[in-house]
């Protein structure tokens, strides 16, 4: 069976852009995914699950970043992430 490729695309909105406690609720929620993800922003293509690799993408507010995954529960972790990214990684200040 050939594996589902899924991409989508989000703006980081929170204030302070994509730091550590924003950067930690999504790994956690790509980690909940058996599909491989991945993350683009300018030159950097980082693993979707790796803490150090998100914040090494030093995304602050308003960077537009790509998402892609690759594996049986693509379609739902793409849609997953993206619902993520609106509600502001779940971080209020």
């Amino acid at each position: 069976m050939k594996e589902k490729k899924r991409e989508g695309f989000f703006k980081v909105i929170n204030s302070k852009g994509l730091h550590t406690r924003p950067s930690t609720e999504l790994v956690k929620c790509a980690a909940s995914f058996n599909s491989k993800i991945k993350l683009r922003y300018r030159n950097f293509v980082v693993n979707g699950k790796s803490l150090l690799g998100i914040l090494m993408l030093a995304a602050g507010r308003g960077a537009k970043i790509k998402v892609e995954a690759m594996g049986a529960d693509a379609d739902t972790a793409v849609k997953t992430i993206l619902k993520l990214a609106k509600r502001q990684f779940n971080i209020k200040y």
